[in-house]
Parts: structure tokens; C-alpha cells; sequence
């Protein structure tokens, strides 16, 4: 470590330590004095020092661990699924079948309007519009467009909560929540997932533990396939009724291609809610733009952040949104891309099964999970998956917090032909059944 640590107070001290890793005198990874012998070095208390540890804890400059001490924080690792193999079949990307996308150059240009300029509303009208529609099944609210929902999400974490604050997530759970979390410094209530979606006594325990904030899928969860029913999205709702103080975010990323209905799992008594519904996965990854519905204070906060005249989410892409979403000829697209894709997964299960292999629960969307056997090395089947012209999704890397690594697999299955069904089944069940 080079440079010296100087400072007459906690918060002189925490300062210089600052300065010294920004011109890179201490590195990420690097161990800060013990506090004893720095606070011997300074002539001060020792307290003092700890108090100055704490406050680089907070601002999460360090971390705080029992044999090391206080350590520089390192970036964490990006949060990424794995890419499959040159010349695999790809089973694991989650992205929607291109052929069941509508063609985004078509819609901007039908929807070409005046060039937008500064001051202009950052919500385009005939999208504002639209949104009536998709909104129709909740209370009422205000509509806010963020860059995609990754965006929304934490930019409404970022209105609400401070490093350190506790955010109850899924596990297995959705890889760029994860990410999220970690980046900016939040803790991780993992909630287990079960066949219909996030279970009560996860939450409830992850409520009871102080848990600011709540990610819930209500349908069609990514990894599982999962979907909340009546009696679950009641039963959390229930819970949630004796924290209103507590952010509700409702990812409801697959909305106009799910199977499933859509069961709202806020209490009326959250003071802080939204719903968001991005429009990726069924009208194209690269048209980013997510509808958020909200109450009126939750939309001035992240108002606030996407302030019109600055960064408001492009009307080029609103405008295509709207027109897709009115267009009758897109509508119909979307409506048979979601009997595609259950008709794909349906078909996959009923593959699986005739070689014996369950898949979990009733999925709906683009993905299927499956456990795998206590006995199976998980990374072990996935590599020799891909070996053999599989590229699938280890279910390690969907894990929120502490929880247990799910041994499992995930499988997209938006772009499965029936033909491509049958040997995958048949493969997986070679490598399951081999000695």
C-alpha cells in the first residue's frame, strides 16, 4: 500500500483514505491498518478510527471482514449468463423467437412525427394513450417511461433506499436484480420460489427482518416459468398489508405474452408502488422502453430522474411502442407469439416426461427450469451439455443472496421446433441416466 493515512478526526481520515484510492496509492482488494496500530500511528482514540472505518463502510468505499478487516471494495463481478458454445444450439440466451417480432423499422416510420425538442412532455401522447389499455387491469395510477425495466427498477431503489438497506428478491431469481443489488450496495433477502411464484413464508420472513423493498414476478418468473395464482398473489398481498411503508415493485416483464392472468400482489395500504411492464420481450430487446405505473409521489421521484428536456426516453422509440401496441396486424402478432411459445414449452414437457424428467411446475413464457438430481453434478451436466451441441443455463447463476445454489438447469425455449424438442429430451436424458 503506498501513501500515507493522515487525519486529526474520523471523518479527516475517511477523506484522505478516499483521496488516496482515487489517485490509486491504496487498490481495491487492499487491506486498510489495523485500527489499533493506525490509531497509534495518529496519536488518536480508537474509536476515532473505527468511526472512520465505518463511515468508509457506508459510503461503500470498504467492506468490513473478520480475519482480513477493512478492506477497499472491489467492483463485483458482472452478472451474466454464460454464452453458449460456437455451433451449439442455444437453449440458454432467453431471448424471444426474432420471427415473432415486429418490424421496429416499419412502426418508427409510421409513426414519424415532429422532431422532439427540449421542453417537450416526457411521455409521448399517443403513447400515454396506448397505455390505457395495457393498464386497464389496475388501480389507477401514473404512467412514467424509463429505459427498459432494469432501468425502472433502480431508478425507483435509488428514490427510496440508502447502501446497506435490505431488498427482498427471488431465488432463483431474475440475473440483472441480482446485479442491481450488488452494484449499488443493497442487502439481499432471498425469498425461495416455489410453483406459483414467491412464497409467503420467504417474504414474511424477509419483511420481519426489515426489508425496504420488495422485486416481485407475478408472472412467467425468469428463471422458473413461474406464476403467482389468486390464492398466493392474496397471501402475499395479505403480508405486505402490515408494511406500508415498504416499496412494491411488480416486474411484470412478459405481460402481453404470458398465459397466465396477472394477479396484483400490492396491499392497498402501500403508500409506494409501481408496475412495470417493459415491452422488450414481445416487441424487441432494442426498442427500450418500459411502461411504469405508479402512485403520485413515486412517479415525481423518478420524474425527478428522467427529467423532461434531459434525459427523457427517446420519442422515436415511444412513438413506435405506441403504434405497435395499437397496430391490429402487431397485436395479432403478439397474440400468436404467445400461443407459440406455450405450444414450444408444452411441447419440450411433453417430451421430458416421456424420458421421466419433470420439469418445475407450470412454466409460462420463454423458459423452462428443471432440478436436477441431488446425486448430479450440475456444472458437470452442463458442460457435457454443450459438448454435445446444447448451450443451456446453470441454475447457480440465478441465485439471490446467501441462498442455496438451486441445482438446476434452465432452458429458453422461445425458438424450440418440435424436431429440436425430441433430441434435446433425449440428450438430457443419455447424460441423466449415464452411470
Amino acid at each position: 500500500m503506498q501513501g500515507q493515512i493522515s487525519g486529526s478526526t474520523a471523518a479527516a481520515i475517511a477523506e484522505c483514505v478516499r483521496d488516496l484510492v482515487a489517485v490509486g496509492h491504496i487498490q481495491p482488494g487492499d487491506s486498510l491498518p489495523p485500527i489499533r496500530s493506525l490509531a497509534d500511528d495518529l496519536g488518536l482514540n480508537r474509536n476515532t478510527v473505527a468511526t472512520a472505518y465505518r463511515q468508509l463502510v457506508s459510503m461503500g468505499l470498504a467492506v468490513t471482514r473478520s480475519r482480513a478487516g477493512t478492506v477497499i471494495t472491489t467492483l463485483p463481478p458482472p452478472d451474466t449468463e454464460l454464452d453458449p458454445a460456437p455451433g451449439a444450439m442455444d437453449l440458454a440466451s432467453g431471448n424471444p423467437d426474432p420471427a415473432l417480432l415486429p418490424d421496429l423499422y416499419a412502426a418508427v416510420s409510421a409513426s414519424r412525427t415532429d422532431p422532439a425538442l427540449y421542453g417537450a412532455p416526457a411521455v409521448h401522447p399517443s403513447l400515454r394513450v396506448a397505455a390505457h389499455q395495457l393498464f386497464a387491469d389496475v388501480p389507477a395510477g401514473e404512467l412514467v417511461i424509463t429505459h427498459g425495466a432494469v432501468d425502472a427498477v433502480e431508478r425507483l431503489l435509488a428514490a427510496y433506499l440508502i447502501r446497506g438497506d435490505l431488498v427482498a428478491l427471488e431465488s432463483p431469481c431474475f440475473l440483472a436484480s441480482i446485479g442491481t443489488i450488488r452494484l449499488n450496495g443493497y442487502r439481499t433477502a432471498a425469498v425461495a420460489v416455489d410453483e406459483h411464484g414467491m412464497t409467503p413464508d420467504g417474504l414474511d420472513r424477509a419483511l420481519r427482518e426489515g426489508a425496504r423493498a420488495v422485486i416481485i414476478t407475478p408472472r412467467a418468473h425468469n428463471p422458473t416459468g413461474a406464476s403467482l395464482n389468486t390464492e398466493r398473489a392474496q397471501q402475499l398481498s395479505d403480508l405486505l398489508q402490515g408494511y406500508p411503508e415498504v416499496l412494491v415493485i411488480e416486474d411484470d416483464h412478459l405481460s402481453m405474452v404470458a398465459t397466465a392472468a396477472y394477479h396484483r400482489v400490492t396491499a392497498a395500504t402501500t403508500h409506494r408502488w409501481a408496475l412495470i411492464r417493459s415491452v422488450a420481450k414481445f416487441l424487441g430487446p432494442d426498442l427500450r422502453v418500459a411502461l411504469t405505473y405508479t402512485d403520485p409521489a413515486t412517479a415525481d421521484a423518478l420524474k425527478a430522474r428522467l427529467r423532461a428536456g434531459k434525459t427523457w426516453v427517446s420519442h422515436l422509440l415511444q412513438g413506435a411502442a405506441a403504434y405497435l401496441l395499437t397496430d391490429p396486424d402487431s397485436i395479432a402478432l403478439v397474440a400468436s407469439a404467445r400461443q407459440t411459445y406455450q405450444r414450444r414449452l408444452s411441447g419440450l414437457t411433453t417430451e421430458l416426461l416421456q424420458h421421466n424428467i419433470t420439469p418445475f411446475g407450470m412454466p409460462d413464457g420463454l423458459n423452462m427450469w428443471i432440478d436436477l438430481p441431488a446425486q448430479m453434478d450440475a456444472d458437470r451436466l452442463h458442460t457435457e451439455l454443450a459438448r454435445a451441441g446444447w448451450a443451456t443455463q446453470p441454475g447457480r447463476i440465478y441465485t439471490a443472496g446467501d441462498s442455496p445454489p438451486p441445482h438446476a438447469l434452465r432452458i429458453t425455449t422461445a425458438s424450440l421446433t418440435q424436431s429440436t424438442a425430441h433430441h434435446f429430451a433425449a440428450a438430457l436424458a443419455d447424460l441423466l441416466h449415464a452411470p
